[in-house]
């Protein structure tokens, strides 16, 4: 009888690890160990658990997944897999970038690498909407590009959330307007832009839900495409993908319709007069936007069968 494979969730504590741990404790395939609380700091108790298992999930800041993977790395013969949650290793070129469908090779890729950085919840959205228009030449690679982001407020971590819940934030607010947001750099790595894009995010008085938004002069672009022709390009690109999918376009769009999921949909907005269009991706920031797709990724990771959304609630 083969071995059932193993995971320790490092950070299981916090809202991904929590929600990731809920999606693997539907999977009777893994076995999910976890650390004494009173010992979820001690280093040597942290490696000793790593030395057990097959997979340890970083969902810690980035200076504390840094220092976890160099536990790891120092188990040699006996480290772990890792799959980390946190940016520290997203532009990490030792590390598998764990957004499978990135290009048809990507899980591939995934499978077969022992250390994977899962992608962050915005640039998920983004890059799946822009990586084949400049791929395709739709979009040069040069071309300005600017990503408005709207996000449930469980993605700003523990702070965020108690404010929300005790009706001390605002219902909704800009942030990262210096324009130095750390998703920035995977975004336009992944999208294979060299011009640097304006991203705006923003959060709503809601838990979970997202929408990425990416307004574009067709006009201005090479060939001058209409609407309908990068809609049919996403839908050849995604065509056949179990979690992507690109569904018509809408007059409105509201965040939450797919959370508790790991599905993303692509939509291409477009008012063929003016020559203008807007792409939207909408998901949940804690689904296909972070555990998820953690999932996702360790299935691929520990070659199985994984159910990646969260079991539906009863009414």
């Amino acid at each position: 009888m083969a071995k059932t494979p193993t995971v320790f969730i490092d950070g299981e504590a916090g809202t991904t690890g929590l929600q990731i741990r809920d999606r693997l404790a539907t999977l009777p395939h893994i076995t999910v160990r976890s650390i004494d609380p009173d010992r979820r700091k001690d280093p040597a108790a942290r490696q000793a658990l790593m030395a057990e298992v097959d997979l340890v999930v970083l969902c810690l800041p980035d200076d504390a997944a840094k220092e976890s993977a160099a536990l790891a790395a120092a188990l040699g013969d006996r480290a772990p897999k890792l799959l980390d949650a946190s940016t520290a290793h997203r532009v990490h070129p030792d590390w598998a970038f764990g957004l499978a469908e990135l290009t048809a090779e990507q899980p591939a890729r995934i499978a077969a690498a022992a250390r994977v950085s899962n992608p962050g919840c915005y640039p998920t959205g983004g890059i799946l909407l822009l990586r084949p228009l400049v791929e395709a030449g739709i979009i040069p690679a040069d071309h300005p590009i600017t990503v408005n982001a709207v996000s449930g407020y469980s993605g700003g971590g523990n702070a965020m959330i108690a404010q929300y819940e005790s009706r001390t934030a605002p219902d909704f607010e800009l942030y990262g307007l210096g324009l130095e947001h750390k998703h920035v750099i995977e975004l336009q790595q992944y999208s294979l832009l060299t011009r640097r894009p304006i991203f705006v995010p923003s959060v709503g008085d809601f838990r979970q839900g997202m929408i990425d938004s990416i307004p574009l002069h067709l006009d201005t672009l090479p060939g001058k495409p209409k609407a309908a022709d990068i809609e049919a390009l996403l839908a050849a690109r995604y065509a056949g993908c179990e979690h992507v999918r690109v569904v018509p376009a809408s007059a409105k769009l509201e965040p939450q319709a797919l959370n508790n999921t790991n599905k993303l949909e692509l939509r291409v907005h477009g008012n063929d007069k003016y020559g203008q269009a807007v792409l939207t991706a909408r998901y949940d920031n804690l689904g296909k936007g972070a555990s998820g797709a953690a999932v996702q990724n360790i299935g691929l990771m520990l070659g199985i069968a994984v159910e990646t959304s969260l079991p539906a609630v009863a009414a």
